[in-house]
């Protein structure tokens, strides 16, 4: 008796799941608080109650472009306004059993801490392969030096069963909740298998998922993270 496979698993491609996705939306707003995280998510969670049960789904703050035609996106998150262009986007990861409820936010306003946000149709994005990914905010404690939360952030990646082999940790950031300041800064990891990346996108680390926090997205290389929004 004989038992004989030609192909190996490891020589076919790797195929990333379908059970996690990012739903995007165009969006329909000149302006925004630059400090919206908690305006953002408590209008997300009211028009779509269901998110604060959904462990796995997050909600993607948003960024308009670092600079452009001489406009430097403003750091002072109290006072500042966040200038958006046509192609700004609105992003929820969720799982994918729930894409149908997610679209039920097409065609609906937001208030966000007073500034109209129109959700425009959606669109699909799978979650990516790429070795390098980055997340804008990680919370953390604001006592933690970098290397600590390097440290800490290592443990916890390490802990999904995803090996860490470089981090590198950039700015920090400060976000009004009503429950004090939320503490955050941003981390990327590069040098990540596939089936770890998505993993780690599926995952995250740390709390805030629906406030923003702890989410990862792909990044096309190396870069200084501390130059990077």
């Amino acid at each position: 008796m004989m038992f004989w496979q030609e192909e190996r698993d490891e020589d076919k491609p790797y195929q990333v799941p379908d059970d996690i996705i990012d739903i995007n939306y165009r969006i329909t707003a000149r302006t925004l608080p630059l400090d919206h995280a908690h305006a953002l998510s408590s209008a997300l969670l009211e028009a779509l109650p269901w998110l604060e049960e959904e462990e796995a789904a997050g909600i993607h703050l948003i960024h308009g472009a670092e600079s452009g035609n001489g406009w430097y996106r403003p750091e002072d998150v109290s006072n500042e306004l966040l200038h958006l262009s046509r192609r700004a986007r609105m992003s929820l990861r969720i799982p994918k059993a729930r894409q149908a409820d997610a679209e039920a936010l097409v065609g609906q306003i937001l208030d966000i801490d007073g500034y109209s946000l129109e959700v425009g149709e959606s669109s699909l994005r799978m979650l990516s392969p790429l070795p390098t990914l980055f997340s804008r905010h990680v919370k953390t404690d604001p006592g933690l030096s970098e290397a600590e939360f390097l440290e800490w952030a290592a443990a916890r990646i390490k802990s999904l069963g995803i090996p860490v082999r470089k981090l590198m940790a950039g700015k920090s950031h400060a976000f009004q909740t009503p429950d004090g300041i939320l503490h955050t800064r941003s981390l990327m990891i590069a040098d990540l298998e596939p089936e770890s990346a998505v993993m780690l996108q599926q995952k995250g680390i740390g709390e805030g998922r629906k406030i923003g926090c702890g989410l990862f997205i792909p990044h096309k290389g190396i870069k200084a993270v501390k130059d990077t929004n």
